[in-house]
């Protein structure tokens, strides 16, 4: 049952960050879905990338409907998603208690937001806090196919080194939070922003939580930059990247990301992130034994094996 009133002027405010790029179709079901939140004290900050498709139109419509104090428009970096989403994350005009990551294709469940902040606001504000959760997947026309996976480990520093859990369209997360990737900045290089906000949080001594409960009915289409994961093909493919060398590819980045903000580890992540960096360049026993020591670790077992088997073969 939740306590908070949502309606009320004292309620939290959550800023919503909504990165669009060709977004036409589908992002009016989006909009409408946070109109519909139960947790009403929000307002959405959208940064389109150079869309041509009837996108700013779409942001126009809306603006001028609900009001430039519920939406605002600016102009993305045009370097791609990772960089418009860090864009809005530390723009500096900005400013909430809570802030929500928001695809343009998705449809909100109506209690998203107040699910959120209710783990949120039992963490205390000094504290960086991250809430993620599952997803439930639906087709182009909304019509459910399925639930992403539930990860049962705890959400960690040692899980974030080695696997994003959690959806950046289920994101949200406070302000002491936001003020960590503000310092990390708007222009390290990384994988995925949800990735990184994983590891910045949970390294930084933050609070992660991933709730089992869906909260984004998240499309599944032919113009997914990132889609779901849990098919056996798609565990096929996951195979063949990290055999290609993808898994290395991405962990160059991210330590090399982390390394920029080191000092803001707690010690103990501090410790682990210079085992498993140092490891990976050993000889195989030693680079096995270091990987192992480092107490990185993936969600199931399955994943830990494919771990090993990455640390083998030097594909870690």
């Amino acid at each position: 049952m939740l306590t908070q009133n949502h309606d009320s002027k004292d309620a939290p405010n959550v800023a919503i960050l909504l990165c669009t790029m060709q977004g036409v179709t589908y992002l009016p079901e989006q909009i409408d879905s946070i109109v519909s939140q139960e947790h009403k004290s929000w307002s959405i900050w959208a940064s389109d990338d150079g869309s041509s498709d009837g996108t700013l139109s779409v942001l126009d419509n809306y603006q001028e409907t609900l009001g430039r104090e519920k939406i605002s428009i600016k102009r993305g970096p045009s370097s791609g998603f990772v960089a418009n989403f860090l864009s809005l994350t530390c723009h500096e005009d900005i400013r909430a208690e809570y802030y929500a990551f928001a695809d343009q294709d998705d449809i909100w469940e109506t209690n998203k937001l107040a699910r959120a902040l209710e783990c949120l606001q039992k963490i205390p504000k000094d504290v960086p806090a991250l809430y993620c959760s599952r997803t439930r997947y639906v087709d182009a026309l909304n019509k459910e196919i399925g639930l992403s996976r539930w990860y049962k480990k705890p959400p960690n520093f040692a899980n974030a080194m080695v696997q994003s859990i959690g959806g950046g369209n289920t994101m949200v997360f406070n302000d002491a939070a936001r003020q960590l990737l503000r310092t990390a900045g708007n222009h390290v290089d990384v994988i995925s922003h949800d990735w990184w906000v994983y590891m910045v949080v949970s390294g930084c001594g933050g609070k992660v939580i991933f709730d089992p409960a869906a909260s984004v009915r998240y499309r599944q289409h032919d113009s997914n930059l990132v889609g779901g994961n849990t098919s056996l093909l798609a565990g096929f493919e996951r195979m063949k990247m990290v055999a290609g060398g993808r898994l290395k590819f991405w962990n160059d980045a991210n330590l090399a990301a982390l390394q920029s903000i080191k000092t803001l580890l707690t010690q103990e992540n501090q410790k682990l992130f210079d085992e498993f960096s140092e490891s990976r360049s050993k000889g195989m026993y030693s680079r096995l034994q270091g990987i192992i020591k480092s107490g990185v670790y993936r969600q199931t077992f399955l994943g830990n094996l494919g771990l090993i088997a990455a640390s083998i073969f030097k594909k870690l």
